[in-house]
């Protein structure tokens, strides 16, 4: 039997089984309601809230293919919520304010990211077309001699960038394709290293997106200094600290396991994508007007607009403190703005420089544009199915599972936390909406126990993120591999390893961490994290050992 085969096979396999699942939801939902929806749902609040987004999951990583897995899970969802009636099921699909379609998108903040992402794409290939990213690759291909150089430069980069994480995958991506290719390394570990930067650094970083979105998911009324908090929190975040390090040994160690060796060996053959995107760019040839300025001027102008952006909405220039203003700042507003303006100063730079000419500069508007139509579609629909996914009630059942358990064993809570935390992003896609849930509860539960109330939202903040990074519904999957320029499917499976790699030894450091805390206090709590840090080189080392054979 070919291998298309087989292909063909799964896709049947997946699409009957999608068919009988609604008949079956269809026929027993309908009997029972006529279709009022709501609360009155007979999924709300129960296990069932968590079907449709694995049914995409497992759909997309056995088909292979994203958008009818998506959609899949948005139908099956829909169904749910509207106990099998087919027209409010459509409706609510396509309109309601929260999981709708054309609702998601309608949103600021949603719309927003689609333009910042598309204006990025078109400076990207802006950049591309001009041979401007040719020369800033041959620039610091005199720089970065090896593939081990190239690798440690894309982290430090993003290291760099720790304002937002779909600012850094973006940009990352765009600066550190030509230096990667030439070294040989795959599309996948690019990406791979693109998001494990990216949100790992900004749920970090004081100054940053994310440490406001956590300042004030802690609620007013608990006289608790949410900024404090984060600060403190820090060094007991365990999987952002475990997922870099992690990334360190990785690259220095040169240690690829799981489907991201075949990946590295057919990059080192000079294949680097494995698995077609679709949107290959063709290399770009200079017509001896690049520069490495012509790439680092445009860079320079969106990252300067962007943090003044954030400065600007956060109330800086009227009085606000610097970190008060990040926390106030409006990302997507100050993203949008200096996307715009990198794109008005490079039409400037590159007229003037006569680049590129104007019609050259015009046909690369819609042409960048059309390389983002794929993660588009995704981003957009991973929108609606975290939508539907909320009007399931699926916060209210994590709510009721952390109470329940939050009775006779304390010091195991902030591990179940981190697992809750790690299922609700996973399945959501969204970090944000997972401690944005959570941490209220997390503050009401541990409200006279400071200890248990900081490494369990350190706990939370954790798995937020390992489920955001390990989720192929999540935009920062979405926008890593978008940004590498990778098959997405490709980078969750390259990356899977990895990211549990990490998940596993920070859910041992919370284990450790609650007991020590429990037993001594917040001193000894801290104690949990150089332990976890110990463990995750020897886990490293081990499978180094195991896999001796590695580049």
């Amino acid at each position: 039997m070919t291998e298309s085969t087989k292909n063909s096979l799964k896709h049947i396999i997946a699409v009957i089984a999608l068919i009988i699942g609604v008949i079956l939801i269809y026929v027993t939902f309908q009997s029972e309601r006529s279709g009022s929806a709501g609360n009155s749902s007979m999924a709300y609040a129960t296990i069932l809230s968590i079907v449709p987004p694995v049914l995409a999951i497992v759909l997309a990583l056995i088909t292979k293919e994203v958008y009818s897995s998506l959609l899949a899970g948005i139908i099956v969802g829909a169904l749910l919520y509207a106990n099998g009636n087919l027209r409010i099921a459509l409706e609510t699909m396509l309109y309601d304010e929260t999981g709708g379609l054309v609702s998601n998108v309608a949103t600021e903040g949603h719309s927003g990211v689609l333009i910042f992402c598309g204006m990025l794409f078109m400076l990207v290939y802006i950049l591309n077309q001009s041979g401007s990213a040719e020369a800033f690759g041959e620039w610091a291909s005199g720089h970065v001699k090896t593939r081990t150089g190239a690798q440690l430069a894309t982290i430090l980069l993003g290291l760099l960038i720790f304002v937002d994480d779909g600012f850094n995958c973006m940009t990352v991506g765009s600066v550190m394709r030509p230096v990667t290719d030439r070294e040989k390394i795959s599309r996948a570990k690019l990406a791979y290293i693109i998001d494990s930067t990216a949100a790992p650094i900004c749920i970090i970083a004081p100054i940053s997106s994310w440490a406001a979105a956590v300042t004030t998911s802690v609620p007013e009324d608990m006289g608790i200094n949410g900024f404090q908090m984060f600060i403190r929190l820090i060094p007991l975040n365990l999987y952002p600290l475990v997922t870099l390090l992690m990334l360190f040994l990785v690259v220095i160690f040169r240690l690829d396991y799981g489907p991201m060796a075949k990946y590295e060996k057919n990059a080192r053959e000079g294949d680097l994508f494995t698995v077609p995107t679709g949107n290959e760019e063709a290399a770009p040839k200079s017509d001896g007007n690049g520069r490495v300025s012509n790439t680092v001027l445009p860079l320079l102008v969106l990252i300067g607009c962007s943090i003044w952006g954030m400065l600007g909405t956060g109330g800086f220039f009227e009085g606000a403190g610097l970190m008060e203003a990040f926390a106030d700042c409006d990302a997507v507003k100050a993203l949008v703005t200096g996307a715009f303006v990198a794109l008005l100063f490079t039409f400037a730079l590159y007229m003037m420089r006569g680049v590129m000419d104007f019609r050259s500069f015009m046909d690369c508007i819609p042409n960048g544009l059309k390389t983002m139509c794929g993660p588009m579609i995704i981003l957009i629909l991973a929108w609606n199915l975290s939508g539907i996914t909320q009007l399931l009630g699926i916060g209210t059942y994590i709510h009721d599972l952390v109470e329940a358990s939050a009775g006779g064993f304390q010091m195991f809570l902030p591990f179940i936390i981190f697992l809750i935390s790690v299922g609700l992003s996973f399945a959501s896609g969204t970090s944000w909406g997972t401690f944005t849930i959570l941490i209220p509860i997390i503050c009401v539960v541990f409200e006279s126990n400071e200890t248990m109330l900081m490494i369990s939202m350190a706990a939370c903040l954790s798995g937020s993120v390992c489920g955001d990074h390990c989720s192929p519904i999540s935009d920062t999957t979405i926008m890593s591999s978008a940004g590498a320029g990778c098959d997405h499917l490709s980078h969750v499976v390259t990356q899977l390893p990895y990211a549990l790699t990490a998940a596993g030894v920070s859910a041992v450091g919370f284990l450790l961490a609650g007991i020590l805390g429990a037993i001594a206090g917040t001193g000894a709590a801290l104690a949990a994290t150089p332990v976890t840090f110990v463990l995750l080189v020897l886990v490293i080392l081990g499978i180094r050992s195991w896999k001796p054979g590695n580049i």
